[in-house]
């Protein structure tokens, strides 16, 4: 039986659909945008992703030709942001910008109307940003070594800040119990700044302090720093060594943000985000901008950021477990 040439219309179709997939792909990458896009930040006003994301929202809409919108949605360690991104249409006019905080949650939470690998796209790290080991002028320590003798010689009496339970700050100094083999006591307050005041005050010991938030302590010495908790020196305070180069060898924690999307946006438009990132953070101003406030340009791939995204939850898993956090 002869067979109609109506009956093979719906594979004329998919071919032809194939076959135009890639060209609406890359005309999506030429008129993208539009419209405004909002940058969501899951932190109040005033913070240090707040401030970062203002930062950098005006340079992007001078590239992009379109504004660029800092939408604050603060909660639940990020978590309220993440969420209302990942539920975003994927057509890259609701980004993210996530911190260190976001690869911390997945831990600490049994159950998260999200996952961070299969409902995003990386876009681009943006800055790294070390924290500095400080210590009250009165803790006989002038280095690492001595600190951690004195610890070891003291155990349970030494104690240090944090912003909360699994925070940067909290992770960093259990990291340096469980490296150093010593035990001090955690004390968590509500804030970077409280957790400052706590130790130029002598209210705890030591505290593992973003830069910006006591450069104006360190230059009245009022507070005495020992280490950063990079692996490198940071270009903006290279006298000071790292917990690396002091003893801990393989110790490297530090605070990041970065740009990632909804997961379905199409990967020209993740690239033409990234390629615009990197020529805004990179830009002589920016850079000098971004060093001002203890924090380092770092731009990478999309597939790199991912890859860092991955091993940075990998790693805060094993050590959330190896502290004994339990997930809630």
């Amino acid at each position: 039986m002869q067979m109609s040439r109506w009956s093979t219309f719906p594979s004329y179709v998919v071919m032809l659909a194939c076959l135009a997939a890639p060209v609406l792909d890359a005309s999506a990458a030429e008129i993208f945008p539009v419209k405004p896009i909002r940058m969501v930040v899951g932190f109040g006003t005033g913070g240090s992703a707040d401030v970062l994301a203002r930062l950098l929202a005006p340079k992007l809409s001078e590239q992009l030709g379109q504004p660029m919108v800092v939408e604050n949605r603060p909660g639940a360690s990020g978590a309220i942001a993440t969420e209302r991104v990942a539920t975003a249409p994927g057509d890259g006019y609701t980004l993210l910008l996530m911190t260190v905080g976001d690869t911390v949650i997945p831990a600490l939470r049994i159950k998260l109307p999200y996952d961070l690998e299969r409902d995003f796209a990386a876009v681009s790290l943006v800055m790294s940003a070390p924290f500095v080991l400080v210590v009250h002028p009165s803790v006989p320590a002038l280095n690492v070594t001595e600190l951690i003798a004195l610890a070891r010689s003291q155990p349970g009496k030494l104690s240090f800040g944090s912003v909360g339970v699994g925070s940067s700050p909290h992770l960093m100094a259990e990291l340096l119990n469980l490296m150093a083999k010593v035990k001090t006591v955690h004390v968590p307050y509500k804030s970077g700044a409280e957790n400052v005041i706590a130790v130029a005050s002598g209210q705890i010991e030591m505290y593992f302090s973003s830069v910006a938030s006591l450069l104006p302590l360190l230059e009245a010495r009022r507070i005495r720093p020992l280490a950063l908790s990079s692996a490198k020196r940071a270009s903006f305070m290279s006298s000071i060594p790292t917990l690396h180069e002091s003893g801990l060898a393989g110790y490297d924690r530090a605070a990041w943000q970065g740009v990632i999307a909804p997961a379905s946006v199409p990967k020209d438009i993740v690239a033409r985000l990234n390629a615009t990132i990197g020529k805004v953070v990179n830009a002589p101003d920016m850079k000098e901008s971004l060093l001002k406030q203890g924090l380092e340009p770092q731009t990478d791939t999309p597939e790199q950021f991912a890859a860092f995204i991955r091993a940075e939850v990998a790693a805060n898993a094993n050590l959330i477990r190896f502290i004994g956090l339990k997930p809630e």
